[in-house]
């Protein structure tokens, strides 16, 4: 069975997620913002043995710890799509503007792309492609648990911004609608920031996506 853990990481209260697999105890984190030592003694109270840094876009709340990480324990970057490469390349600059310890710059050992998959011990999640709040954003969906890693695409009572370069608001609503719902009404989503919800009760009550 697929297991996770969310950690809020940074100033920004940034959801990181911890995701394993129970039959190997091999784990990913998705989105290591900051706070690593506090994200490894999490993996070590767990039991866990860290294999993979996945990504859902180059944010600095969701991606100023991925370099560190990935050199301190030599463990792959996993994604987010190659439209982010100009938000990767401006982590040093991010994380002097918002006033985070300073991030590194890297290139994904893999870049994702709508359809691909990713896997941890016996656990396959599937990749698909939500541009709109950067270009190369990507979601994680485990269809065998009924949850979904959505970065900043979708949150409780709220959808993404679309205000920073390259944003673009319809495409958004339309990673959502396209891709997002037909995972299922029954599908709980973690957001990038915020609470959990499910795919349907944002359908039925998000004041930007209710009703499609």
């Amino acid at each position: 069975m697929l297991h996770y853990q969310t950690l809020p990481v940074t100033a920004f209260q940034q959801n990181c997620s911890l995701v394993w697999c129970d039959q190997t105890m091999d784990a990913a984190v998705i989105d290591p913002g900051g706070d690593l030592d506090r994200l490894l003694a999490a993996v070590q109270r767990l039991g866990l043995s860290l294999k993979a840094i996945w990504l859902t876009h180059a944010h600095i709340d969701h991606a100023g710890g991925a370099g560190e990480l990935a050199e301190r324990l030599q463990l792959p970057i996993i994604g987010p799509h190659e439209g982010d490469q100009f938000w990767i390349d401006g982590l040093p600059q991010q994380s002097a503007m918002f006033g985070f310890p300073p991030a590194q710059a890297f290139v994904p050992t893999r870049w994702l792309h709508d359809g691909d998959t990713v896997s941890i011990g016996q656990e396959t999640l599937h990749v698909r492609h939500c541009p709109g709040h950067t270009p190369g954003h990507v979601v994680f969906h485990a269809p065998q648990a009924k949850r979904a890693f959505v970065g900043d695409v979708l949150f409780a009572g709220s959808i993404g911004r679309t205000d920073f370069p390259q944003g673009n608001h319809q495409q958004l609503i339309d990673s959502i609608t396209g891709r997002l719902w037909p995972m299922g009404d029954d599908t709980v989503f973690i957001p990038g920031h915020g609470p959990e919800s499910t795919f349907g009760q944002e359908r039925r009550s998000n004041p930007f996506v209710g009703g499609t």
